[in-house]
């Protein structure tokens, strides 16, 4: 992952301002910057209701090396324990930002309690990967329209659903099922602009990801 100059930071600098990198002079290169993919777990409990939003983040390989760095050599793995530090401080950055996670119920958004049971781990293949499960403060009806989008309004960040089975329900009743709908196209406007942040090193738009974020509807009888 390359580094970034200062004019770089957006909404999404816990990832470089936590590996203290924003300061560090580097040339520019487009949005987005760090490639994510994602498994989710919809949590259910009483009455049928989704209780927690379980996370699995995956990062490319570039922004794994940089997380690693003095870590992991060879066949030698970060473990949990080297990366914690990490984990607690990108958890705790995220609440500003919602933690990426949209949830609306009949149009309504939801909100989150702090994340508990987060952890940072290297995998065999030497990514790294970010576990963090987000409680809700009030437990959700699935029967009304509940949507799910996980983006980065700024585009600095670009979140990818890994497969079609990356969305999963937890003790859902029976019945319950998921759809995934991809964003439609760009508009020649916004590929422009897209353009034009890969010569400038700016966003895009302050809202800009929302138009390429995948949405996932969760219905149950």
């Amino acid at each position: 992952m390359n580094r970034c100059r200062p004019r770089c930071a957006t909404s999404s600098a816990w990832l470089l301002a936590a590996l203290a990198l924003v300061a560090v002079p580097a040339p520019a290169f487009a949005h987005p910057h760090v490639f994510v993919t994602t498994k989710t777990e919809l949590v259910f409990g009483k009455g049928g209701r989704v209780v927690a939003i379980r996370h699995q983040w995956t990062f490319d390989d570039m922004y794994s090396a940089f997380v690693t760095e003095g870590l992991s050599e060879g066949d030698t793995l970060a473990t949990k324990e080297q990366l914690a530090p990490l984990a607690k401080t990108n958890v705790e950055q995220l609440a500003e930002y919602n933690w990426f996670t949209f949830v609306k119920v009949n149009g309504a958004k939801l909100s989150f309690d702090d994340p508990i049971d987060y952890s940072l781990e290297e995998g065999q293949d030497k990514l790294v990967t970010l576990r963090f499960t987000l409680p809700l403060k009030e437990p959700a009806s699935a029967k009304k329209a509940f949507i799910l989008q996980i983006y980065d309004p700024t585009y600095f960040v670009d979140f990818e659903p890994s497969d079609k089975e990356s969305i999963t329900l937890v003790s859902a009743p029976e019945g319950c099922s998921t759809n995934q709908f991809k964003p439609a196209p760009l508009t020649a406007v916004d590929t422009t602009k897209l353009t034009e942040s890969y010569f400038t090193n700016l966003s895009p738009g302050a809202d800009f990801g929302i138009k390429l974020a995948t949405r996932t509807i969760v219905a149950c009888p």
